[in-house]
């Protein structure tokens, strides 16, 4: 008879710059979460039609290629999962309203505020 598997926190990484993609998604396997990564609004779509109830945390950069920007997602995001902890980054002024509970964290933030994020999400 196998073990239990110990539940592992679940984090969509959206962002299309390769580095600071790389940067969360070290410091977050390093606190213990699994990681799914994606450099397009579109790309995370298809993630959160098949996961979204499984995920803890998605941070999204705001200027993302494709179509859909990450204000656009993050409203997406927390229509198929409320409970979704959701924080939208950018180097500029958000112009458009976040959806509700989600964060904004203005650029540059520091790897400890991924970090702490990553805690209040798992305790969520």
């Amino acid at each position: 008879m196998g073990q239990a598997q110990p539940f592992r926190a679940t984090a969509l990484i959206v962002e299309d710059d390769h580095m600071q993609r790389e940067m969360l998604c070290v410091l977050l396997e390093e606190s213990g979460y699994d990681v799914i990564q994606c450099e397009s609004a579109e790309a995370a779509e298809r993630v959160l039609e098949k996961n979204a109830r499984a995920l803890c945390l998605m941070l999204t950069d705001v200027q993302l290629a494709g179509r859909m920007n990450g204000v656009e997602l993050a409203h997406l995001a927390k229509g198929h999962n409320p409970k979704l902890d959701v924080v939208v980054t950018s180097g500029r002024p958000l112009m458009q309203p976040l959806p509700d509970g989600a964060k904004f964290w203005a650029k540059p933030w520091a790897p400890l505020d991924v970090l702490r994020e990553a805690e209040i999400a798992q305790l969520s």
